[in-house]
């Protein structure tokens, strides 16, 4: 057995509509044996995870898994559930997964769900160990693997702030994408996306926050705004700060100069003996430590978001109560064991630990590590209350006095942030600071917020949905307008007919295909650009106005959607092409796949779908919103009915294009008036056409935009590139065609057999991972529309061996009516041109069916020039 591949999708996907991982395994001898079959399996795979007890299976009750096993079930059975089984005794409550054959009858995919995906992923992996260490009777520590896994999980866990406002973010229906793996988020899309990294937003200047992290600065403007900040000063040395301190006399506070979360801080310090050693520590975590008056009071966090007080907390230091019996130690220990506590700030609450400043605070009140406090004594084993450092928080929201929310958000307003955190020193929050001797101690500029959220004592301030608020305000656009295209033939064109369509109602428009990503018609990224890392470069852009994403099959079965629902998906057609890999091997199944592109479609948005395809009703079951349907024949029965249902409909009647608008017909254009159809000759360009108008108008585009975009759009290289570009050669033409599967490439030579004036000459490929009767086939079309033929061969060959692609391809031609003697082999695709354009008398048109785009058309330049150079053939 063998683990071939494993991938986490995070979004919408071909196997459900929430984050999975999939799982390729080859199962090799094991392909048909059950576990039943196999000594011990079951009792092993039992002892280790004992939980598969509880499983219910498709038996629908608990124990239907167990009595699975006993009459005997196969390992890609088992291996879903072990992975689900693994993800909930890391605390996750998963329950769906599935496995199923996938190619060469050993091969499986099991898919299961995830809330965690650094557990769903690891669980997968474990769950692989598990049946392969029973298999080879090899050992694997269970508990072990379990602690590695929560250990990655912690690395990648996002802060408590961070998931707050993710959740708040999600109950208002915005997107949330994930950049990178640390906490750096994105809410919305294209020009209407804002980013924040747990509380810390776009909008928030770096001066602003290197102001706040420079305590000593932050004082100093703050005392200018006359709000009350403690006296203090910053030094390199313990012995420039002890005259500082001797001026200022004890008690004193020393902590680092550009610190957080409370580390290194010590406070109260009352000799030059603790002074010296509290100072030694805060170097530890900066180069500069500030030595302030120490305020007396309590200390409140007060949480400012836009220019509004939101919440305020009364922060309580790290204690222990004592029991009479136990030490310090076995108090905090016990204490850690609380479940919320964790270690950083996955939790409400984070666990206490031993460190200097802890050590110096118990030597000043002359106890230590085992001293036994008497019963309900408390015990404060920190000066300072960070939650970070084990503090604790009592809701204070409604205590704060007016003149202290002022001063608070004077003091944000005069550092310049949006989000902040003030310290406030005060005997009493319910009294004005300025008449009672408190103090701002300090404002944060990326203040945590989960003692909001889950204060100790107290009303539970939702904070995070002030931010999300602050950076939404309701009612606020939060997405771009989404267009999502997809099928077998023409998903490039009708991407660029959209993108033209969208360009003319004066839309900054980021657009994906197979010519690279494109935002505002400049090219970003070139290549085959059709996948879900090609639409975030559209959707994490805040230039965009509306997205046109060209959505390969490719990536939707291997990467899902980059988005989480469309405005308008659509699919071209469902023909033969790519079938046989990745599991797909009918076009029912090609079928399924491309439906995920209309099933995550918004419901007040549409789907568009080809009412001339034989697979739209297969389609149409899964779809959710709206359709609107395209045909090239008004007469087309889903089209009749759809209309007798006052639903929207694009067709052609008398070579006219039509709109039914759910009331009645509006004439757009006629078919010879839109360019790229070569006056209805391009049948291809013709349901593209029909496609693009159908979705651009069920946006709301206005008919006149569509119209004029229309008659913009042609055949040339600038308008659609590599999609029948047509190039004046002396006194005969070449086309260049991405035509490579069986529909697109009849479509084109049907084509060029009602324009030509005298011969056809084609050079024709086609891609090698396509099947042998597929690759005969279009040959055979070769061989039945063309006069002379170059069979040519993709650099790539897929697989295959050279020159076996061009041998089928040379027999599908004979078999189409190709005579041997006009049928040449030429591997090299622009050597097989140059030769067609010496041969290529006056009227005669040249088909090339590409590979690469680029060194055809510097052959063709060069011929256009009358620069000739000498052809070296490559002759089979």
């Amino acid at each position: 057995m063998n683990l071939i591949n494993i991938v986490a999708y995070p979004g919408r996907n071909i196997y459900a509509h929430f984050p999975v991982v999939r799982v390729i395994v080859d199962l090799g001898e094991y392909m048909d044996i059950p576990t039943c079959d196999i000594p011990g399996f079951n009792d092993k795979l039992i002892a280790m995870l004992p939980g598969l007890r509880e499983h219910k299976c498709s038996r629908g009750y608990v124990g239907g898994f167990l009595d699975r096993l006993e009459k005997g079930t196969y390992l890609a059975h088992i291996m879903e559930h072990a992975s689900l089984e693994i993800q909930k005794q890391l605390g996750f409550d998963v329950s769906f997964g599935k496995a199923r054959f996938l190619e060469k009858e050993t091969i499986y995919y099991v898919v299961f769900e995830y809330i965690n995906e650094i557990a769903g992923y690891e669980s997968g992996m474990l769950a692989f160990n598990i049946l392969d260490s029973i298999l080879n009777n090899k050992g694997v520590n269970i508990e072990k693997n379990f602690d590695i896994i929560r250990n990655k999980m912690k690395e990648n866990e996002l802060g408590p702030s961070t998931k707050a406002i993710i959740d708040e973010a999600r109950k208002r229906k915005i997107p949330i994408t994930r950049i990178g793996n640390d906490s750096l988020i994105q809410l919305g899309y294209g020009k209407y996306n804002r980013k924040i990294q747990a509380t810390l937003s776009d909008k928030t200047s770096c001066i602003a926050v290197d102001t706040a992290c420079n305590k000593e600065l932050t004082n100093y403007i703050l005392s200018i705004k006359g709000i009350p900040v403690p006296e203090g000063e910053s030094f390199y040395t313990f012995a420039e700060a002890r005259e500082f301190i001797d001026k200022l006399r004890f008690p004193v506070v020393i902590k680092p100069y550009n610190g957080n979360q409370g580390k290194g801080v010590s406070l109260g310090i009352n000799n030059f003996k603790d002074a010296e050693t509290a100072f030694n520590i805060a170097l530890q975590y900066s180069d500069k430590v500030l030595v302030e008056r120490f305020i007396i009071g309590q200390n409140y966090r007060i949480a400012v978001v836009n220019d509004k007080v939101v919440a305020v907390s009364k922060r309580i230091c790290a204690n222990v109560i004592g029991d009479g019996k136990s030490t310090l130690k076995q108090l905090i220990d016990r204490e850690n064991q609380n479940p919320l506590r964790g270690e950083g700030h996955e939790k409400p609450l984070t666990k206490i630990k031993i460190d200097d400043v802890m050590m110096l605070l118990l030597d000043k009140n002359g106890i230590n590590l085992e001293h036994v406090p008497p019963f309900g004594e408390v015990v404060y084993l920190r000066e300072n209350d960070n939650l970070s450092t084990g503090g604790t928080a009592i809701d204070a929201t409604e205590e704060i006095h007016p003149e202290n929310i002022r001063l608070a958000i004077n003091a944000v307003n005069a550092i310049g942030l949006d989000i902040a955190g003030v310290d406030m020193v005060a005997i009493d929050i319910s009294k004005p600071i300025r008449e009672y001797g408190g103090a701002v101690i300090e404002v944060n500029a990326c203040p945590g917020i989960r003692m909001h959220h889950f204060p100790s004592k107290g009303i539970e301030r939702n904070v995070a949905k002030e931010i999300v608020n602050m950076l939404y305000p309701e009612g606020a656009s939060h997405s771009i307008p989404i267009f999502a295209i997809t099928g077998t033939n023409g998903k490039t064109t009708t991407t660029r007919i959209i993108e033209k369509i969208m360009k003319e109602d004066k839309k900054i428009v980021g657009m994906t295909s197979t010519g690279g990503v494109y935002i505002d018609g400049e090219l970003i990224v070139p290549g085959d650009t059709t996948g879900p890392r090609s639409a975030q470069a559209i959707l994490m852009d805040n230039r965009v106005d509306v997205a046109v994403l060209e959505t390969a099959r490719g990536g939707l079965i291997n990467r899902g959607l980059a988005y989480d629902k469309a405005d308008i998906g659509i699919i071209t057609n469902i023909s033969d092409d790519h079938l046989g890999i990745d599991g797909v091997n009918t076009l029912e199944e090609m079928a399924d796949v491309k439906s995920l592109v209309v099933e995550a479609v918004k419901k007040e948005g549409y789907a568009v779908l080809n009412a001339d395809d034989k697979f739209t009703p297969q389609i149409v079951s899964r779809v959710k919103s709206n359709i609107i349907y395209f045909s090239e024949s008004f007469e087309n029965p889903i089209i009749q009915n759809h209309i007798e249902n006052k639903g929207l409909a694009v067709y052609l009647k008398n070579n006219v294009v039509i709109i039914y608008d759910g009331i009645g017909e509006i004439n757009l254009m006629k078919i010879n008036e839109i360019p790229a159809t070569l006056n209805g000759l391009l049948k291809h360009n013709v349901q593209n056409s029909l496609a693009s108008i159908a979705a651009t108008y069920a946006h709301g585009v206005d008919i006149d935009v569509i119209r004029q975009a229309l008659r913009k759009f042609t055949t040339d290289e600038k308008s659609n590139q590599g999609r029948f570009n047509i190039f004046d050669v002396r006194d005969f033409k070449v086309i260049l065609d991405y035509g490579h599967n069986i529909d697109g490439i009849n479509t084109v030579l049907s084509a060029i057999d009602k324009i030509k004036q005298n011969k056809a000459i084609g050079v024709i490929g086609t891609p090698g991972d396509r099947t042998d009767i597929s690759i005969l086939k279009i040959g055979e079309i070769c061989g039945k529309y063309l006069d002379y033929i170059y069979v040519k061969e993709d650099k790539d060959t897929r697989g295959r061996k050279i020159g076996e692609v061009a041998n089928i391809l040379r027999k599908g031609c004979a078999i189409g009516g190709a005579v041997e003697s006009c049928t040449t082999i030429e591997l090299c695709e622009v050597t097989a041109l140059e030769r067609a354009m010496e041969q290529a008398s006056k009227d005669d048109i040249i088909i090339v069916f590409y590979e690469k785009y680029y060194p055809l058309l510097e052959a063709i330049k060069r011929y256009q020039n009358n620069e000739v150079k000498q052809i070296q053939s490559e002759v089979i």
